[in-house]
């Protein structure tokens, strides 16, 4: 299970940390070759995008599970049938998501307090990464169910296609190299969605090239349909998760309207923060996405005996390799800050926010993997009750009351006093209730 586990989740972290690498240096290209402003309004439009991505999430994550248990039962007729009813039904949300996010962006952006300073350059950010949302959407959905078998390596190759093309084309846009136009603060916008339209059609061409069970072949085209019964599966899943991650988004914008009381060079910490945080972060995630597809595969193949070792194994993990991560983001804290940071005074806010937050993602990280591996068995319910809990029971309302008692610092203190109460619960229903349970096939 060790040798298993790590050959799979090398390639996912690697990814995260590509991922978090791509989105760290264009957030340097546009802090230092516009300014702080300009960071403060790609910064802005983060969460809205993660509540518009949301129940895609949700659904990517039912269609995990699923494809998992049929890679595990060896099934490759059924996979092609999720892949392709799921892939439909994120190509139809992409396009609502577009229509509703050009329509009411401008809105949300003015309900959440965004600065008037760097209004105009959030919203301009948005429209254009919205009008895209479909292609997103279509790529996140076969990335997602390339790893349900188990293949986190074909992600990964063409993970670093998207952020080569991102990181050379954002400053070239910027500065207008070789003929480009000036875009500024669009610059990013237009970047991220070249690279990933790039990425997304060359992974299509290389899985049809190798035959890889799930390339975009007649057979998975033909499944481009609704079918009733893998939709209703795929969302018995995605809903729940969908809502924990749309809960989530909110509680980023309910934090991200505090924040921005305390003005742009705040809102711009809040940016960077999120960029350091992310490296430590995303790692977490993927222990949890892999014990979800793991677990799904050992339910798929009838073998429930191997779930404890999922969960020891990736518990393990999770703790040896954040530590790390933690340690050395601790040690680096002001250098890499300011890789992206230039003003004395914000730099001196983003470090002390991040020495606040950053432990709680270990704790945040063994919670993600007890409610992946019960979300392998189809078990959402609870996991996410407990979840939105300790989002909107104790996150938001913990950093609402300390911000008015200490000021932005106090915002920062609900995210690790949340991590440790869900963790408490999590732990609870995995060992009194999931544990002592049989755990079947859902397709």
């Amino acid at each position: 299970m060790w040798r298993s586990f790590v050959i799979f989740l090398i390639p996912l972290m690697l990814s995260s940390v590509l991922q978090s690498a791509g989105s760290t240096l264009n957030s340097i290209f546009v802090g230092r070759l516009i300014g702080v402003d300009a960071l403060g309004a790609i910064s802005a439009f983060f969460p809205l995008l993660f509540f518009l991505i949301s129940f895609l999430i949700g659904l990517s994550s039912g269609a995990s599970v699923l494809i998992g248990q049929a890679y595990g039962a060896g099934d490759q007729h059924k996979m092609k049938r999720v892949t392709g009813t799921v892939l439909l039904m994120g190509l139809a949300l992409g396009v609502v998501v577009a229509i509703i996010g050009l329509l009411f962006a401008d809105r949300v952006m003015n309900a959440l307090g965004t600065p008037h300073n760097i209004f105009s350059d959030a919203l301009g950010y948005a429209r254009i990464v919205l009008v895209f949302s479909p292609i997103l959407f279509a790529y996140i959905i076969y990335v997602t169910a390339l790893r349900g078998t188990g293949d986190s390596q074909t992600p990964f190759y063409f993970l670093i296609v998207s952020t080569v093309v991102g990181i050379v084309l954002t400053p070239m846009l910027i500065r207008g190299w070789f003929g480009l136009p000036h875009l500024g603060v669009f610059s990013a916008a237009v970047a991220f969605v070249v690279s990933n339209f790039v990425a997304f059609a060359s992974m299509l061409i290389y899985l049809r090239a190798r035959r890889h069970p799930l390339a975009l072949d007649k057979e998975i085209i033909s499944d481009l349909r609704f079918d009733p019964d893998i939709a209703r599966r795929a969302i018995q899943i995605g809903v729940p998760t969908g809502l924990q991650v749309v809960m989530i988004s909110l509680a980023e914008i309910a934090v991200l309207s505090f924040v921005n009381r305390f003005g742009s060079h705040a809102t711009a910490a809040y940016g960077a923060v999120n960029q350091v945080v992310s490296y430590v972060q995303f790692p977490a995630v993927s222990m949890g996405i892999t014990a979800s597809i793991f677990g799904a595969q050992c339910i798929g193949a009838r073998r429930n005996d191997k779930l404890a070792s999922v969960v020891h194994v990736a518990v393990a993990l999770n703790y040896i390799v954040g530590a790390v991560l933690v340690a050395l983001c601790y040690f680096f804290a002001w250098n890499i800050l300011g890789w992206f940071i230039t003003d004395p005074g914000t730099l001196r806010l983003a470090h002390t926010l991040l020495f606040i937050t950053l432990w709680g993602y270990l704790i945040f990280g063994n919670s993600a993997v007890l409610s992946g591996v019960m979300r392998a068995s189809g078990a959402v319910l609870w996991p996410t009750a407990i979840s939105i809990f300790g989002i909107w029971g104790v996150e938001v309302p913990t950093a609402y009351i300390f911000m008015h008692r200490i000021g932005l610092d106090g915002v920062w203190i609900g995210y690790p006093v949340a991590f440790c109460v869900t963790l408490m619960l999590q732990s609870s229903y995995y060992f009194f209730v999931w544990k002592k349970q049989r755990h079947e096939r859902l397709i």
